[in-house]
């Protein structure tokens, strides 16, 4: 088995990646860390190799609600691409682990340079915008469990594993809702078999049972991506 990669880099010419990767360097992701607050200057891009990171909405007066999940499919400091020097949310380490970080200067000059950069990262733009807008809808209309058992599968799927560190506080954060409907929602995912819950630890142990628990959100954008990135 080969060393992971982030998927972004990956796809490039080996060119064109060999020439990206000598711009980044290795960075840990650690729990909580917040990398960007929307409004703030973008100093550098990250490509996650393993671990993860939300994307939370700005706003005052309400919790964090998380509108996004990068993982190794993705990048960090997408409004680049776009000529933006300043972050529209807020970016927080969900899950430990590597990413390649670039100077955001450097990364625009090789974004120039590279016809196969431009072009990977536009879809890949257009699959995120594809993320946030179906986010929306399922915080706007779909059950706490549903959207619960959604965001253990995008958690599992950039996790790279069936076991992951949350508390139900973050949950309720990152859903927009009370500490409490994450109890009932994950208590009804564990008394159904699908996942296992102990001091902020989840397992995942039906992985196509959670899948059928999850709404259309989860597997529509899992295949709009997959066809975009291909």
């Amino acid at each position: 088995m080969g060393t992971p990669e982030n998927h972004l880099i990956e796809r490039l010419p080996r060119k064109a990646r060999l020439r990206l990767l000598s711009l980044c360097e290795p960075v840990n992701l650690v729990m909580s860390q917040v990398l960007c607050e929307p409004g703030t200057p973008t100093c550098h891009a990250y490509f996650p190799i393993d671990g993860f990171i939300s994307l939370i909405a700005p706003g005052t007066g309400h919790p964090m609600l998380e509108v996004g999940m990068i993982g190794r499919e993705g990048m960090l400091g997408a409004q680049l691409v776009l000529g933006v020097e300043t972050a529209p949310l807020r970016a927080l380490v969900q899950g430990t682990g590597v990413a390649r970080r670039i100077e955001s200067r450097a990364f625009r000059q090789e974004l120039m340079r590279s016809p196969a950069l431009q072009r990977n990262l536009g879809r890949y733009i257009y699959a995120l915008m594809s993320q946030l807008a179906t986010s929306a809808t399922c915080l706007r209309f779909h059950p706490i469990r549903q959207r619960l058992a959604r965001w253990l599968l995008m958690s599992q799927d950039r996790a790279h594993s069936d076991s992951f560190a949350v508390t139900q506080e973050f949950l309720a954060h990152m859903l927009g809702v009370r500490r409490v409907g994450i109890t009932q929602a994950a208590g009804d995912l564990q008394r159904g078999g699908l996942i296992e819950y102990h001091r902020g630890h989840v397992r995942v142990l039906d992985r196509n049972g959670l899948e059928d628990a999850a709404c259309d959100c989860y597997a529509m954008e899992r295949d709009a991506h997959a066809a975009l990135l291909q």
